[in-house]
């Protein structure tokens, strides 16, 4: 069984520290949800368990390994949603997805497949139509369809529900509940409640102590 862990986890933006001492544990299955204000680092520390930055302190590791050891094995094991929607404005919709499959799986997608996962957040109809033409909240609708065509064991999500409707919230929901039942981990910072099932929780907020020096460790729900 996979097992992603921090441990000490420390984090500087420019010159000033946002976190230290921080640690978690994510098995297969499961999910963890960051909360905290805006600037208590959230998004950075998405980006620590992306490998697309490096602690200031501290380890990261799957299964025991550190995944500075192989960065590109690390890579390829997830997949990072961030606050920007990478949509190249003169594709379609179902061009869009096909290529972001074609570019995770090395092959080229199946159009029943583009379809599906285009239906699972009810934006089928937009098939055809160019990401320049494209909403908010469908550009954040197609960017979180890539999900349902990327067979990775972990799923990070930086604010996943913005833009979306309420209907649109529950089918990310189902997606998440669909890929932890297969022994996925998810990874989802919010300002509201997103629902899943039994998450573990880490909130990012500075305590009134310490000048803002944050020393924090996962809780799990009652």
């Amino acid at each position: 069984m996979s097992r992603f862990a921090g441990t000490d986890l420390a984090c500087i933006r420019g010159e000033r520290l946002v976190f230290q001492g921080l640690g978690f544990a994510l098995d297969a299955g499961q999910a963890l949800v960051l909360g905290g204000a805006n600037g208590s680092g959230k998004s950075s520390l998405l980006r620590l368990l992306a490998g697309l930055a490096r602690p200031a302190g501290g380890t990261l590791s799957w299964d025991g390994a550190s995944i500075a050891d192989d960065p590109d094995a690390h890579r390829a094991r997830l997949l990072y949603v961030g606050h920007a929607d990478p949509l190249k404005p003169a594709l379609t919709v179902a061009e869009n997805l096909a290529f972001w499959a074609a570019l995770r799986a090395g092959r080229r997608l199946a159009d029943s497949a583009v379809v599906a996962a285009l239906d699972a957040f009810a934006i089928g109809r937009l098939a055809g139509v160019p990401g320049r033409y494209l909403s908010a909240g469908q550009r954040r609708r197609v960017n979180l369809a890539r999900l349902a065509v990327s067979p990775v064991a972990l799923w990070l999500l930086d604010e996943p529900t913005t833009a979306l409707d309420a209907a649109a919230g529950e089918s990310l929901r189902a997606l998440i509940a669909a890929h932890r039942a297969r022994g996925g981990m998810v990874v989802a910072s919010t300002h509201s409640e997103l629902g899943l099932d039994g998450a573990r929780q880490l909130n990012l907020d500075a305590p009134a102590a310490a000048g803002g020096i944050k020393e924090n460790h996962v809780s799990v729900p009652a």
